[in-house]
C-alpha cells in the first residue's frame, strides 16, 4: 500500500502540469510554485475527503495545513487520528 506522501505526490503529478516540472519537495510551498491556485485547492480538497475518507472543514483550508507536500500529510494523518482511521 501507497503512504499517504505517495498518493498525494501521484495524484499531483496526475491532476496539476506544474507538478511535474520539477521534484517538488516536502516543505516547498504548492501555491507559491503555482502548483496550486484556488480551483486547483477545491479540487485538492476533495480528492483528500474521497481518497482518505476525511471530511475538510472549511476553516481548515488554510496554508498551514494545505501549502506543501509535508504539509499536507500531516493534516491528512491528523484528521484520520481524529476519526479514529489507521494507515
Amino acid at each position: 500500500m501507497q503512504s499517504i506522501e505517495q498518493r498525494v505526490r501521484k495524484f499531483l503529478r496526475e491532476t496539476y502540469p506544474l507538478a511535474n516540472e520539477s521534484e517538488l519537495t516536502s516543505e516547498q510551498s504548492l501555491l507559491d510554485s503555482g502548483v496550486l491556485d484556488s480551483i486547483g485547492v477545491l479540487n485538492l480538497m476533495t480528492w483528500l475527503e474521497r481518497e482518505f475518507d476525511i471530511y475538510v472543514e472549511d476553516h481548515e483550508v488554510i496554508p498551514e495545513n494545505i501549502d506543501g507536500i509535508g504539509l499536507l500529510v500531516r493534516y491528512v494523518e491528523s484528521k484520520r487520528a481524529e476519526a479514529g482511521l489507521t494507515g
